[in-house]
């Protein structure tokens, strides 16, 4: 079946950084976009960025344009979060996501994603 494990996860300090991993398994990876979501206490689920199988077309949210960076490693299966200048309100639990696209696009809307990971704690402190 279709397993997603995200690392990476931790506490740091406000203007540090983090880098977060998601290993998926059990699909054709280069098949699905992949999308990090994080939800923290409060607020409703956001997404952060998203990167489609193919070409690697990525969306951000405003809220990360410019300090956060999605990447993805096809032969490795694994999608990546480069978080910099991280702020207290970056605090939440971040989740990866995988959507199988018909079309080579970046998705948002997490009701269109068909998997989900566990979840990886992200504390900024200030």
């Amino acid at each position: 079946q279709v397993q997603l494990v995200e690392s990476g996860g931790g506490l740091v300090h406000a203007c540090g950084s983090l880098r977060l991993s998601c290993s998926a398994s059990g699909l054709t990876f280069i098949r699905f976009c992949m999308g990090w979501f994080r939800h923290a206490p409060g607020k409703q689920r956001e997404a952060v960025a998203a990167i489609s199988g193919k070409s690697g077309y990525t969306y951000y949210a405003d809220s990360v344009k410019g300090r956060f960076t999605i990447s993805r490693d096809n032969a490795k299966n694994t999608v990546f979060l480069q978080m910099n200048s991280l702020k207290p309100e970056d605090t939440a639990v971040y989740y990866c996501a995988a959507d199988f696209a018909l079309v080579d696009r970046a998705v948002v809307g997490a009701q269109q994603y068909d998997y989900w990971g566990q979840g990886t704690q992200v504390t900024v402190s200030s």
